[in-house]
């Protein structure tokens, strides 16, 4: 399969709006909590239930990534799914970006396995860590066409991609779909809630906007997507949910354990600001695939799920670059255009953020959009990722313009 995988050569798949949405039941439910926004499919699946453990035919130790899916599944993240897709849910996914239904999924969500004496109709107790998260009972067992799942879901076959790689480097060869039921959640360094435990804490009818991030929070950041708020298409009261990833992401990413640390100080220093009194925080228990226009789409039915009505898409969302040669998988707007195309079917707005610039000396600043800086003739303040973390692995003081102190410090202290 890998060498199925790298004799396909980079070139980008295309990516199409899809047709009008058809309906989804789910098999089970649960009723829709506080946020005006309507689950994807319907209604919200909640998976948990009565098991009897020792009915298990096998024990499965799940990867943190299988971990991920499993516990999403099973609390409503991934509405309306029930479980893990079956071979003919995995291949309509793939192929049309629906399920067999006609509801829209972005990515294909499955299990996979090297362990070929599974067999359907076997019970598997799904563990992670030491604690059993679910019941799966094996209804559709196959090997997949992993080149073309990457070609058309990443949009590349080429190794080159993190999302390929993990594909055709960590995945087992076959994959086994079937129903979950949900038994316990494991401890995670971030405090996972479902999404009608977010739902619940979500002010009564009015839109909510989400902010997807896989890295500490800087200066820019938080004025992006605290000023999405009064984007043209947000209603007035709305509030903004702050949704950061807490599962694998890319490997030279910073770990989770900082990245949580780094939010919390965050929260607790501008939860009296004006800003700060209309923004919510949850964690999300999701392993990102780095696949760009697919993966936005994904985001967004996920935090549809979590009650939110509008969804902020910067430039490069979810986006990817080369391995070898640096160069970008995506384009800078393709992520914002497919989630365009898609919104109406989805029910969920885009916010395209703002290219924000930072202007000013080190104690008088100010950030503007970078069409405003150019008209005024100012000074644009630069400072690049590498430049920043080279600073603060060299103990260099970091101007406060591009990063809130709080998060330095714990940066300084728990990030080597």
């Amino acid at each position: 399969m890998l060498s199925a995988l790298l004799a396909l050569s980079s070139s980008s798949a295309a990516f199409q709006a899809t047709p009008a949405l058809r309906t989804h039941a789910p098999a089970q439910r649960i009723a829709m909590m506080a946020s005006k926004q309507t689950p994807h499919g319907g209604t919200l699946v909640n998976l948990f239930g009565e098991v009897d453990k020792s009915t298990a035919d096998k024990v499965i130790e799940l990867t943190d990534r299988q971990s991920c899916d499993t516990e999403l599944l099973c609390n409503g993240g991934f509405s309306p799914l029930t479980g893990f897709m079956n071979e003919e849910e995995y291949n309509s996914v793939v192929t049309n970006m629906r399920l067999p239904s006609g509801l829209i999924m972005g990515l294909p969500v499955v299990m996979d396995t090297d362990d070929d004496s599974i067999t359907e109709g076997q019970k598997l107790l799904l563990t992670y860590k030491g604690t059993d998260m679910a019941m799966m009972t094996v209804t559709s067992k196959w090997v997949p066409d992993k080149p073309l799942e990457c070609v058309k879901a990443y949009g590349t076959a080429t190794i080159e991609h993190p999302g390929v790689r993990m594909v055709a480097m960590e995945r087992g060869s076959i994959y086994i779909g079937g129903p979950l039921v949900g038994i316990d959640t494991p401890v995670r360094d971030f405090p996972c809630q479902t999404p009608a435990e977010v739902r619940e804490q979500l002010p009564d009818g009015v839109d909510v906007v989400a902010f997807q991030c896989r890295n500490p929070v800087h200066r820019a950041h938080y004025e992006l997507f605290t000023r999405a708020l009064d984007a043209p298409n947000v209603g007035k009261d709305a509030v903004v949910l702050v949704h950061p990833t807490c599962g694998p992401t890319q490997e030279d990413d910073i770990p989770g354990t900082v990245r949580y640390k780094t939010y919390e100080v965050l929260i607790e220093e501008t939860k009296d600001t004006p800003s700060g009194k209309r923004t919510r925080w949850a964690y999300l228990p999701y392993s990102m695939h780095m696949a760009g226009p697919r993966e936005a789409i994904q985001h967004m039915i996920i935090r549809k799920n979590f009650g939110c009505t509008h969804f902020i898409i910067g430039r490069d969302m979810a986006g990817s670059k080369s391995s070898v040669d640096g160069e970008d998988f995506y384009g800078a707007f393709d992520a914002q255009d497919f989630a365009k195309a898609n919104a109406e079917e989805l029910g969920v707005q885009p916010v395209p953020s703002l290219n924000l610039v930072c202007s000013g000396d080190d104690d008088s600043f100010e950030y503007i959009t970078a069409d405003e800086a150019k008209e005024k003739g100012l000074e644009i303040k630069k400072l690049s990722g590498t430049k920043f973390r080279q600073m603060l692995r060299a103990g260099e003081e970091i101007p406060e313009w591009f990063a809130f102190k709080s998060v330095v410090e714990v940066l300084r202290a728990e990030w080597k």
